[in-house]
């Protein structure tokens, strides 16, 4: 599915049963695996032994597990269940309808891709050890939101930041759209020229919004 060499293949379901006894979810989130989760299936596994590339500082393992869903629509505290019962790195893959979506967590926060068509759903695997591949893996799946460069963990932070001003400018335009007292006009537009040039001192901000 993914490109990736046979010697990666693992192809074993994990029963919800399975699931259940290892994370341990919560009832909520086990309902939601019953409800939402056709089966989940552990595709492949990327390690030294399977793939040459050496293990990193960090990461030693990289698992990817293929979730079909019942709808186009999984609640992502499954993920973040899953993810906090396997000791390792786990690059999601959903599949449903004959679309496919990657999902990975970086430092505490979940990023994904886009709905692709299985045939052309690719994602490359590049990297001299599995820190750098699972790093160049997150970024691309972000799409862009994650800095090219520099650390993984500061690349992270930094888009929660752009989210965060992005936010306060969404509230901040709403609020001048209706505001009519001229002062008060001045005022916001104040803040939100200010809002603006710190999004653009992160280097995200589209000029033209």
């Amino acid at each position: 599915m993914l490109g990736l060499p046979s010697s990666t293949d693992v192809n074993r379901r994990i029963s919800k049963e399975k699931l259940y006894a290892n994370a341990t979810p919560v009832t909520s989130v086990r309902d939601i695996i019953k409800d939402q989760i056709e089966s989940v299936v552990w595709r492949n596994k990327l390690a030294d032994s399977t793939v040459g590339v050496a293990t990193g500082e960090t990461v030693k393992e990289i698992q990817v597990f293929e979730i079909a869903l019942r709808q186009k629509v999984l609640d992502k505290r499954v993920l973040s269940t899953i993810a906090k019962a396997i000791p390792y790195k786990i690059l999601f893959v959903l599949t449903f309808g004959g679309e496919a979506q990657a999902w990975m967590e970086v430092s505490g926060s979940f990023y994904n891709t886009d709905w692709f068509s299985l045939d052309g759903f690719m994602l490359r695997f590049e990297g001299l050890n599995l820190d750098a591949v699972y790093e160049n893996l997150a970024r691309q799946i972000a799409g862009g939101r994650l800095d090219a460069e520099g650390d993984i963990a500061g690349a992270v932070e930094r888009d929660k930041q752009r989210q965060k001003l992005e936010r306060e400018i969404a509230i901040f335009e709403k609020k001048l759209m209706r505001e009519k007292q001229f002062n008060r006009q001045v005022e916001l537009n104040s803040g939100l020229k200010r809002l603006k040039a710190e999004l653009e001192g992160l280097g995200y901000w589209d000029n033209e919004s």
